[in-house]
């Protein structure tokens, strides 16, 4: 079958170690389904594992891609869920677990396989292309403002890095849920973009806001964390699920977190249950 796939990893072009090309389909297994692949999402993580991130050589080629929306074995129109346990048996309450594309095959392929569990009845309203964005950029966002940071409507936010794929979904979920959702980004085409997907003020990183907010939502890491800090009410949240510009912030402003009884909190792929 033809894919997509990492057949070098950790080399100075990340994008040097992709391939296109014919690979074995996947072979059946207990407790799995095969989907036929309609349409996959590319997300920032694919970049991240063709550098080695979360991949070890040993298990090249891996095909990429951790999200998708196709057709079952028996018909159905599914979206898979990413997050698998280690032991290949869907993911059990307190088991280690991974995303497609660190320990096994993923989505940029004519066929996947995944356990069972792990598909949802895709949406009727949704096409293929936008149900195979849900799983990762958005549930993630969904994760981060309504499981983590516990967002209600007329609360106000920070989206950090307006133009990447969860900073997307969270502006456009955080308005459509009441929010007042302030944006950051470096470049002024995304902060239009932001704009118009309903953020009140889209501003340079680093901008002192109108007024602190109630949850920053944080994928940038070390080049905006002092601001998302400095830009929290007492008592705020700051939820963050990536470090883009690295994880060793040069100021961790610990004063400010303890002095302000702020809460950080880490936050990665949502569960099944908050996709279905």
């Amino acid at each position: 079958m033809f894919a997509a796939y990492a057949a070098e990893i950790g080399l100075p072009e990340p994008l040097r170690g992709l391939r296109l090309g014919e690979l074995p389909a996947p072979r059946p297994r207990p407790g799995w389904s095969r989907v036929t692949v309609r349409a996959a999402s590319l997300n920032h993580h694919d970049l991240w594992s063709l550098r080695g991130v979360g991949l070890s050589a040993d298990r090249l080629p891996m095909i990429l891609g951790t999200d998708a929306a196709g057709v079952d074995e028996d018909g159905n129109e599914v979206v898979v869920h990413p997050v698998v346990g280690l032991t290949g048996h869907g993911l059990a309450p307190g088991e280690s677990r991974s995303i497609l594309t660190e320990k096994y095959q993923g989505t940029f392929a004519e066929q996947v396989t995944v356990p069972t569990a792990n598909l949802v009845p895709k949406p009727p309203e949704l096409s293929f292309a936008e149900a195979a964005c849900l799983p990762t950029a958005w549930l993630t966002a969904y994760r981060m403002l309504f499981t983590q940071a516990r967002v209600r409507p007329g609360d106000s936010v920070l989206v950090q890095g307006a133009g990447g794929g969860v900073a997307t979904a969270a502006i456009s979920l955080a308005r459509a849920a009441g929010l007042r959702v302030y944006a950051t980004s470096r470049d002024p085409r995304k902060r239009a973009r932001a704009l118009t997907l309903g953020a009140a003020e889209a501003l340079e990183p680093g901008t002192r806001l109108p007024h602190p907010v109630d949850a920053v939502l944080e994928t940038v890491g070390a080049a905006t964390w002092s601001h998302s800090v400095r830009s929290l009410r007492r008592g705020g949240t700051l939820v963050i699920s990536g470090a883009t510009t690295g994880d060793r912030p040069a100021h961790a402003e610990l004063t400010r977190v303890f002095s302000r009884e702020l809460t950080v909190i880490g936050s990665t792929v949502a569960t099944k249950e908050e996709l279905t």
